[in-house]
């Protein structure tokens, strides 16, 4: 509520929520239902594949769909679930995507994303809890990127233990890909 008071901000479609991990009381999945009751309440809804989609819910594409030319990452709001044609409707931009029933799969709420899904990503504002309970994700490559994904503005709301835990964790996981060795052959 005060982030779009203060800055004019549309909170749906301008504020978005970085999470570290899935899991957890700030994970993406709970947040999630949490901004969804929030942000856009109401009974009716479609409940599939224990989702919860309403019209006006904003969405993410979470595979490739090279038919509809919608992608791994990319945001929309749902403008119109149709029961009888057993179609939903989501707003993509600028462009209406329709998706049947049986791909609903696809799509998954966006009110909060993990911070890896938004590499690549802009938004007007940022919001990323960060607490000690995502111990494993406190490293500060994972804390830049968030931070990196907000335009005009960015909040961090969590602790100033589990923020100095991720400024200091330089470390990173080393990845074991074979590269060079596919690159040489």
């Amino acid at each position: 509520e005060r982030i779009p008071r203060r800055f004019g901000f549309d909170p749906i479609d301008d504020v978005q929520v970085l999470t570290p991990m899935h899991r957890g009381i700030v994970g993406g999945i709970n947040l999630n239902a949490e901004l969804q009751k929030a942000l856009n309440p109401g009974e009716a809804g479609l409940a599939r594949m224990g989702r919860l989609y309403r019209e006006g819910d904003k969405v993410m594409q979470i595979v490739n769909d090279y038919e509809k030319e919608v992608y791994n990452g990319d945001i929309g709001r749902i403008t119109e679930i149709d029961r009888e044609a057993q179609e939903v409707t989501v707003a993509i931009d600028g462009r209406e995507i329709l998706y049947d029933f049986s791909e609903l799969d696809a799509l998954v709420l966006a009110y909060a994303v993990s911070i890896h899904k938004s590499q690549g990503s802009e938004y007007p504002a940022v919001v990323i809890p960060i607490l000690t309970q995502h111990y494993l994700l406190l490293q500060r490559n994972l804390l830049y990127t968030g931070v990196t994904r907000g335009k005009k503005l960015v909040v961090l709301i969590g602790t100033k233990k589990a923020l100095s835990i991720a400024v200091g964790n330089n470390r990173t996981e080393a990845r074991y890909t074979r590269l060079k060795e596919r690159i040489r052959a």
